[in-house]
């Protein structure tokens, strides 16, 4: 009777894992985790810890103690390094668990990790942890999924591809999942088709650059001239295995309509160009301004392109989304900050757009870029065109316009102090070199 109690208990914590595993890894954030762990106790010092430990159920410690089965524990440490012995003296510190089975280093039944955490501040590490966890091993995150599709072993890469980390977080944000059509009207070098498509989702885009969307032109890599005659955005999904989830992109002016009317996309997933590493432009120039479009048949036309203004960019992606984003569908994209000057009032808003979430990724001390999510929560009426010229709050921000100036303003103020450390050190001018 005994030995059947012990293997239902074995078996039902089988089950259990596998199906916490599976519910986890089907989860499209679940690759922003390094690990999940069942908590069985926890406190600000390993006596607090030891006092919880006491405190947990037996009767759900008994499915991982059999004496049949075997285990290990680990231990982990947030933000410092603990050598060997100091980790076995922890490790021994937890006899007190009725412990059954046999300890196996190399494939055990199940794992448990001891966990200190350190705070984040490298400058500042404690003699003795802020707190401390200890809990039983469910599954480990996908973070492979950075490493895998890290830009560095991209086959086609642009001046400003996305990494690979930061498109996956947009994805998510933007609930892709498969089946889904995701459009990405600032493609690029294509990063976010690359993390949409690993969801399963169908992938477009457009982007003004002719050379980039054809993979033709000045290599980005270092030690490269040329791009080679299969750097496109279709083989960086080819490389991915995603290919066949490759709709098209094409060389259009995000400015222009060019889409059927009406509802297409399920997610609009884009990080528009700020004029930093890349121009901000759009086809037409000052001259045309007023003037009625001329007839261009049958004349060979290259279109003149004009600057095209941070605050027109954001004013259009999400005049863009409204009327092409499926009800309840997301528009995620980055808004570039001055951090001197932000305030929450200074997000492009839309009548039929929700704000869902606002992050902030610091660039420097005084700029940084917000990830911005919206979700489509009405259809575009004629009163909506008229509450983004009459309403205050849909009005553009045209501060948005001077980012570059701004940006470009603190990186020569931190040069001008760096060249004047230098000199007062006794450094030499580069100049007289």
């Amino acid at each position: 009777m005994d030995n059947n109690k012990s293997l239902l208990l074995n078996i039902y914590a089988f089950l259990w894992s596998k199906s916490v595993m599976l519910q986890l890894k089907s989860k499209r954030n679940f690759f922003l985790y390094r690990s999940a762990f069942e908590l069985w106790g926890q406190g600000r010092t390993h006596n607090e810890l030891q006092s919880s430990l006491r405190k947990y159920p037996l009767e759900k410690m008994a499915p991982f103690t059999q004496r049949e089965s075997t285990y290990k524990i680990n231990v982990y440490t947030f933000n410092k390094t603990l050598v060997f012995q100091e980790r076995i003296k922890k490790i021994d510190t937890l006899e007190f668990l009725p412990f059954q089975g046999k300890v196996s280093l190399k494939n055990p039944d199940h794992i448990f990790f001891l966990l200190e955490d350190y705070g984040s501040d490298p400058n500042n590490i404690p003699d003795e942890p802020l707190h401390v966890y200890f809990g039983r091993w469910i599954a480990d995150g996908q973070r492979e999924l950075i490493r895998s599709h890290s830009v560095k072993k991209r086959h086609f890469i642009g001046n400003t591809s996305m990494e690979a980390g930061l498109s996956f977080i947009m994805a998510n944000h933007a609930r892709v999942k498969a089946h889904d059509l995701v459009c990405d009207p600032f493609v690029g070098s294509g990063s976010l088709l690359v993390a949409c498509s690993h969801f399963g989702a169908y992938v477009c885009g457009t982007d003004i650059d002719y050379n980039i969307v054809h993979g033709i032109g000045k290599a980005s890599r270092k030690n490269q001239k040329w791009r080679g005659p299969d750097e496109n955005i279709r083989a960086n999904l080819r490389q991915y295995g995603t290919e066949h989830l490759y709709i098209d992109v094409l060389v259009s002016d995000s400015s222009k309509a060019i889409w059927r009317e009406g509802p297409l996309f399920d997610a609009v997933v884009t990080d528009p160009p700020y004029g930093i590493r890349e121009s901000t432009r759009r086809t037409g120039s000052q001259k045309e301004i007023g003037k009625p479009p001329e007839d261009l048949s049958g004349e060979s036309h290259v279109p003149v392109s004009m600057v095209y203004q941070l605050s027109d960019i954001f004013t259009d992606l999400l005049r863009f989304a409204a009327h092409y984003l499926v009800m309840g569908g997301r528009l995620v994209y980055w808004l570039p900050v001055y951090r001197p000057e932000y305030r929450d009032e200074i997000v492009p808003q839309h009548p039929c757009l929700r704000l869902v979430s606002n992050c902030e990724q610091t660039l420097s001390s005084h700029t940084s870029r917000r990830l911005i999510t919206m979700e489509k929560v009405k259809e575009v009426e004629d009163s909506d065109e008229l509450a983004l010229l009459l309403d205050s709050r849909f009005r553009p921000y045209r501060g948005h316009n001077a980012f570059r100036e701004k940006y470009f303003s603190g990186v020569s103020k931190r040069r001008g102090k760096a060249e004047q450390s230098s000199s007062s050190d006794g450094g030499t001018d580069p100049q007289s070199e």
